[in-house]
């Protein structure tokens, strides 16, 4: 069984919903998952979000297919995504 990939989807419009990517998505392989990102304190997205896709084949035709695509009027980049860093890596100050 292949790994199951967690694409980043970024430079969303903030009204894109997490239906609206699962259509996009689904359009190049089977999704497992998504996820937009939203502000805690305002409730508004912050304009990225997660696709985790059902194997690595989808998410490499995902990335070569989507990135650069319109969507919502927006130009979406789409990349594998990153590792999460540490909590303490994310701060402004000094540790």
């Amino acid at each position: 069984m292949e790994k199951k990939t967690k694409l980043y989807a970024g430079n969303l419009a903030y009204s894109t919903t997490e239906a609206e990517l699962e259509e996009l998505f689904s359009q190049v392989g089977q999704v497992v998952e998504v996820t937009v990102i939203f502000d805690r304190e305002t409730g508004r997205s912050k304009g990225f979000g997660f696709v985790q896709m059902a194997d690595e084949a989808a998410a490499r035709a995902a990335v070569e297919r989507l990135n650069g695509t319109d969507l919502g009027g927006r130009t979406i980049r789409v990349a594998e995504a990153r590792p999460r860093r540490p909590y303490r890596d994310r701060s402004y100050g000094n540790w």
